[in-house]
């Protein structure tokens, strides 16, 4: 029996609406700018957050080189597709992987285009990406362009570190101590682990 039709995730006007990866960066300034950050919630701890998060997406975007292998395989993919992020300024897993995420789409030869949604203001939807019940973010839903259909989705953040986080939290460790422990993890691995995951989801493409 052929296969049902599978409804777009969103409707092309909605998917229009959400940002690029410029504007997505220029809404995180401007609301900086004013000792704001994206989201309802605003307090000083989350503005710290989020300038935190400006400087390592600044020191991302400088030093990410995309794996010649994850080059090859998104700039080979047979059809169009859009990368439909959901995210927030606030969010430090946010800061380590969007720039990575925009790195490969723009190595990819127009195959992959993205689109950046604030998580807060999308809830419905991020309500169909929930990890262990939680609203974690950044997620990543890989949309056939001509469809809007969901062909794959990947996040929160890479196998290792989400480990190391489930273990954090159950030896009891506070936001603040496990929050350092995972950024030294990404420091350290250098996007390369987020890399590697996004070629096995390249590669799993039709």
């Amino acid at each position: 029996m052929p296969n049902p039709l599978v409804a777009p995730v969103l409707t092309a006007e909605r998917l229009q609406a959400g940002h690029t990866y410029s504007s997505y960066r220029q809404l995180i300034d401007t609301l900086l700018a004013q000792n704001l950050t994206t989201g309802p919630q605003q307090s000083d701890k989350l503005t710290e957050y989020t300038r935190l998060n400006v400087q390592r997406m600044q020191r991302i975007d400088k030093m990410v080189r995309v794996q010649s292998e994850l080059q090859e395989a998104v700039a080979n993919l047979r059809q169009k597709y859009i990368g439909l992020v959901i995210t927030e300024g606030w969010c430090g897993d946010a800061a380590q992987i969007v720039p990575v995420i925009e790195a490969v789409a723009q190595a990819s030869a127009g195959k992959l285009s993205t689109r950046y949604l604030l998580r807060d203001d999308n809830l419905d939807l991020m309500d169909q990406y929930l990890t262990n019940g939680t609203r974690s973010i950044p997620k990543l839903v890989v949309l056939r362009a001509d469809t809007l259909t969901e062909v794959a989705n990947w996040g929160p953040r890479p196998a290792p570190a989400q480990t190391l986080l489930l273990d954090l939290k159950a030896q009891g460790a506070t936001h603040e101590e496990y929050a350092e422990k995972i950024h030294g993890w990404y420091a350290q691995n250098k996007t390369q682990a987020t890399q590697q995951e996004l070629l096995a989801l390249i590669q799993g493409l039709e």
